[in-house]
């Protein structure tokens, strides 16, 4: 999933060391160590795996009081920074080195933290057509990484000391950025150890304030996204790309909006694509004239946390001259809200499981 580097996320969790009477400071540090297995996604793979990834995860956590409304919303989750090594166990695949922004969140009388973590990672032995041509799950030095970690969580236990175990999931890719693409996901046991950096001082959650109904127009968003990618055909070459959006939304909530809108795609790669195929393959009768553009149609969601908001989107080409992984797409990231209209965003843009690109856009909301 994604360059995904979501950079705006990073400024949601930045904060000074002030302390405020009403509005508490906290600071708590994490380390576990971990190690799994890589997960069989795609045959093309077996070869990579052969032991136990193994590393540790380092965490810079800022605890949320509800000063801000969406604290209490969504339970009181932290903000913060997740340090990530892993030794892929593999001299084909090297080692990881990943830094993330991430979010936790809590549930069962906070005993339980989940941690969604979203960032970018570099891979010390990438693919290489002579050197490390076996290595065809990194195809660039810098990946986009996701981490998730389930844990069961307890802090300040003993003097700020306290403990967490449980289950992590590390995806490294490069969205298409450059072939080959495979990726990887390593899925873990962790265990570790947290420590209250103000020594275990215990603050009270602001309770929540009555949830106020909120009404709010059709909203008409407008979007200009691009990047650069490479179809799944090594050494074909990176294009850049232009997407043109334009859908509407709808509040249904404090958290939530429905989307429905179009998508105009440039995508060049597509041009070197067809090329190929007419020449190389006759036998798929590819044209190469053929139009490289594509419509698409779709609906959405839109899950708003602060400035911050996360996107999901489901569509489907209603004009698709060339074939390339279906009719049906999906699109997921973030948006960063600056005032009331303008926003920008990073996505990733995918058929199922099959990465396309990595979107960065900017836009306005009417």
């Amino acid at each position: 999933m994604n360059l995904k580097f979501l950079y705006c996320l990073l400024f949601s969790a930045l904060c000074c060391f002030s302390q405020e009477a009403d509005n508490p400071r906290k600071y708590v540090l994490d380390l576990s160590q971990f190690n799994g297995s890589i997960l069989l996604h795609n045959p093309d793979i077996s070869h990579l795996i052969t032991e136990h990834p193994g590393g540790f995860i380092l965490g810079f956590n800022r605890k949320r009081y509800g000063k801000e409304a969406w604290e209490g919303d969504y339970g009181y989750p932290d903000t913060g920074f997740t340090f990530a090594y892993q030794n892929m166990k593999n001299p084909v695949l090297g080692q990881n080195f990943g830094l993330y922004a991430h979010y936790n969140f809590y549930f069962l009388k906070r005993n339980v933290q989940f941690r969604i973590g979203q960032g970018i990672a570099y891979t010390t032995n990438p693919y290489d057509k002579n050197t490390n041509f076996r290595n065809n799950a990194y195809g660039s030095d810098f990946l986009s990484s996701t981490m998730m970690m389930l844990n069961y969580h307890k802090e300040n236990l003993i003097a700020g000391l306290g403990f967490k175990a449980g289950l992590s999931l590390i995806h490294y890719s490069n969205a298409n950025f450059r072939a080959p693409n495979t990726s990887t996901n390593t899925a873990a046991l962790n265990f570790g150890l947290t420590y209250d950096l103000d020594g275990g001082i215990v603050y009270d959650f602001i309770p929540k304030q009555p949830k106020k109904k909120l009404t709010e127009p059709l909203k008409y968003n407008l979007v200009l996204r691009a990047g650069i990618n490479e179809s799944d055909v090594i050494g074909s070459g990176q294009y850049g790309f232009a997407i043109f959006s334009a859908y509407a939304d709808k509040r249904i909530g404090r958290k939530s909006a429905l989307q429905l809108g179009a998508d105009v795609f440039f995508s060049n790669f597509l041009k070197e694509l067809i090329r190929f195929q007419s020449i190389s393959f006759p036998e798929m009768e590819v044209a190469p004239d053929t139009d490289f553009k594509r419509v698409g149609l779709f609906v959405g969601h839109e899950l708003f946390i602060n400035k911050m908001s996360v996107i999901t989107q489901l569509g489907y080409y209603v004009y698709y001259p060339f074939d390339f992984e279906g009719k049906v797409y999906n699109r997921i990231g973030l948006k960063r809200y600056f005032g009331d209209k303008m926003f920008g965003s990073v996505t990733l843009k995918s058929h199922a499981a099959a990465a396309e690109a990595v979107e960065f856009g900017i836009g306005i909301r009417l």
